[in-house]
């Protein structure tokens, strides 16, 4: 169990914000922090690793304190098991593939576990490689797999795919599914991508201006099950082209691009890069910003 109880003023594009969050974590979650840009969400899981610290409060987890203001008591990143997986990935680019899951290594002598690690995310064949010859994707797998390295508590993840095409997103979404269950980890994903968001996780929370707003399953969190539809999916908008009377929606849901028509009612408070909610009522599609 991960108990989270802190607060932390923040300087973002909306002005001053308090981050205050008082929740818990189960352990096995695979959670999603879900919000626009400077909400708090990085912030958040950079205070988790120790990378930046709260005003005031408490991180405690499986009853090992790391953070306690009261108590004067920070545990320094390298003291708290965590893995952290950054948005640019962060390789070091001097040193090859193996080097950089080496140096990750907390007992030099388990020089087998980079074998292991290697071969479990299918990377063996790039071990001697430098950063800067891999793909987007090769450079995230190696840097899950130099998270792993530590046998962390948990596995924190700073929007690793945002910068990937749809198709190298999804593949690579099911390995970090496929990562988070085969090591029983707690794993916490930064992200905007509504259909990442129920593909990989069991828990969502959705922050605004540094507050939880919404908590519970994706479904719980972005669903609207007040609307009388005879289907309901979650999308975001790839595009919108106009066809004669008619629109044309181009999107994206659970990893599927679809399209749909309709009218400039229908859509009327709708942009590209929304994420909405489709449903339908006699036969006609009802979008909801989410």
């Amino acid at each position: 169990m991960i108990k989270i109880n802190i607060k932390k003023k923040l300087n973002t594009a909306d002005g001053e914000i308090v981050l205050e969050v008082n929740k818990e974590i189960n352990n096995g979650d695979f959670l999603t922090l879900f919000g626009k840009s400077g909400s708090g969400k990085t912030t958040l899981l950079r205070i988790i690793a120790g990378l930046e610290t709260p005003s005031s409060g408490e991180i405690i987890v499986d009853d090992e304190v790391w953070f306690d203001s009261a108590k004067n008591i920070n545990l320094p990143p390298q003291k708290r098991n965590v893995g952290f997986v950054f948005q640019d990935y962060a390789l070091f680019p001097n040193m090859s593939v193996r080097q950089n899951l080496e140096f990750a290594l907390k007992n030099r002598n388990e020089s087998k576990k980079v074998d292991e690690i290697l071969e479990i995310m299918e990377i063996t064949n790039l071990s001697s490689m430098m950063p800067h010859n891999l793909s987007g994707g090769q450079k995230q797998r190696v840097a899950v797999a130099r998270a792993l390295m530590s046998n962390p508590k948990m596995l924190l993840l700073d929007e690793p795919l945002s910068a990937l095409d749809y198709i190298m997103r999804a593949k690579l979404q099911d390995e970090l599914l496929a990562v988070h269950k085969r090591f029983n980890i707690t794993s916490v994903l930064v992200s905007h991508d509504i259909g990442e968001v129920f593909k990989l996780s069991n828990r969502v929370f959705k922050i605004s201006l540094g507050e939880i707003t919404h908590e519970g399953t994706p479904t719980q969190v972005f669903a609207n099950q007040n609307l009388s539809s005879k289907f309901k999916l979650t999308a975001e908008v790839l595009s919108i082209k106009k066809s004669d009377i008619l629109y044309i929606l181009e999107l994206l849901s659970h990893n599927e691009i679809i399209k749909v028509t309709a009218t400039k009612r229908d859509i009327d408070n709708i942009c590209e890069g929304d994420s909405v909610l489709v449903s339908s009522k006699a036969f006609n599609p009802i979008f909801t910003k989410i």
